[in-house]
């Protein structure tokens, strides 16, 4: 009997360089979707809520403040929205070419799919808010898709600001779930 483990298939583009500019939306979800992040809730009339709102946990808000702090580590990575939902989180990431350090060539590695300036991003956010946290709440993976022109940048802009409305209807069971 074989006691080796499976391989797992990369979700990532082959020959693509993830370190290149680019526009990507990623998606970090927590562990077995666990709601920890944030609560959906609607206000207004008892027929139709007339805002969406989103409340954030003690564990959204500290992703919600590492998110916002990001910047301040990569200055080559430009968070453009997000939105944090109960069990994930989506954004939207401009990077950037890291410039060169004017006082000599960079010692950082090339950085490789594996290795990208995207993926660095990532496990830092999870890194920084798991110690606040006292302990892992994120999956091991996260999903990312490049953005390829700008309708796909703006369907996925749309996407993230529509979801709290979306998940709202869906767990309330409404007639309403389609948003145009």
């Amino acid at each position: 009997m074989d006691n080796k483990l499976p391989k797992r298939k990369t979700t990532r583009l082959k020959k693509y360089d993830y370190s290149s500019t680019g526009v990507y939306y990623i998606t970090i979800c927590t562990e077995n979707r666990e709601r920890l992040l944030s609560s959906i809730v609607g206000t207004g009339v008892p027929d139709g809520p007339r805002e969406i709102n989103v409340e954030l946990t003690a564990y959204g808000k500290t992703a919600d403040r590492v998110i916002n702090q990001m910047n301040a580590f990569y200055n080559h990575i430009d968070v453009k929205s997000y939105v944090i939902m109960p069990d994930h989180i989506h954004l939207l990431l401009y990077v950037k070419k890291e410039q060169a350090v004017s006082d000599g060539p960079s010692r950082t590695p090339v950085p490789t799919r594996q290795n990208s300036e995207l993926s660095r991003f990532i496990s830092t956010f999870k890194r920084f808010c798991n110690k606040e946290y006292g302990k892992n709440i994120w999956q091991a993976r996260s999903i990312d898709h490049i953005i390829r022109d700008r309708e796909d940048y703006d369907v996925r802009m749309k996407y993230i600001h529509e979801n709290p409305m979306r998940w709202y209807y869906r767990e309330n069971n409404t007639e309403k779930t389609k948003i145009d």
